[in-house]
């Protein structure tokens, strides 16, 4: 599954050597050399997570961390500081300014794609390929594949996508633009009432292993994925 990261960093040839080691590593890669570009790109569409430099021209990483993060488009959006400052006070200022993680330069490109891939299965746990088990559902995102005990389910890439977040999710309660935004992406224009139809979907499938149960309609909220004990 395609997992998009936006990279902030003035020095083209430190930007082009994280661009290549992302790519390699199966990540969809945008770069940007300041502040003020970043967010022509992140309005077109945001991101799945930010590698930002904290000296950029005009405006710093940390402060454009603390506009991200006072905005409720981005503020849940998982923020890697890269910076050659290495002192603890550098740290704990990003870190307080609300970024997820802090890279001191020079890293190993391994290091890097490490702590990405540790950071979205923090903060994006259904951007990830990791398999997800809930009581007797287990859900493969390598595979494509979804199933109770030997009994598979199939799912339309829609609905797939909108098990895996919410198995990623569960207990939550989440709107029809939350959902929409989460799960397609906020760059995606459609009704809201879109998600009716998906929800809808959603239950057939799991109807036919009596778990349909699972997705909660909140009436005047939206949707909630809660899991039981009941086993099929």
């Amino acid at each position: 599954m395609s997992i998009h990261i936006l990279i902030v960093e003035d020095e083209a040839a430190i930007a082009t050597l994280i661009r290549f080691n992302l790519e390699q590593a199966g990540f969809q890669v945008s770069v940007s050399g300041s502040v003020e570009e970043s967010k022509i790109l992140i309005n077109k569409q945001l991101p799945d997570l930010i590698l930002l430099d904290w000296m950029l021209p005009q405006t710093s990483g940390v402060q454009f961390v603390g506009q991200l993060r006072a905005d409720s488009r981005t503020r849940e959006l998982p923020i890697i500081l890269l910076t050659a400052r290495s002192e603890d006070v550098d740290k704990e200022t990003g870190l307080n300014q609300g970024a997820d993680d802090y890279i001191t330069k020079p890293f190993s490109p391994r290091e890097l794609v490490a702590r990405v891939n540790a950071l979205l299965r923090r903060r994006a746990p259904q951007k990830t390929e990791n398999i997800i088990r809930l009581s007797s559902l287990t859900l493969d995102p390598s595979q494509f594949s979804v199933q109770v005990a030997d009994k598979k389910i199939e799912f339309s890439p829609s609905e797939f996508k909108l098990l895996h977040f919410f198995m990623t999710h569960p207990n939550r309660i989440y709107t029809r633009r939350q959902l929409l935004d989460l799960v397609w992406g906020d760059h995606i224009f459609v009704e809201e009432r879109t998600i009716d139809v998906h929800i809808r979907r959603l239950r057939r499938g799991l109807e036919s292993v009596n778990l349909a149960h699972w997705v909660q309609t909140i009436r005047g909220s939206g949707y909630q994925f809660s899991p039981d004990k009941t086993e099929v």
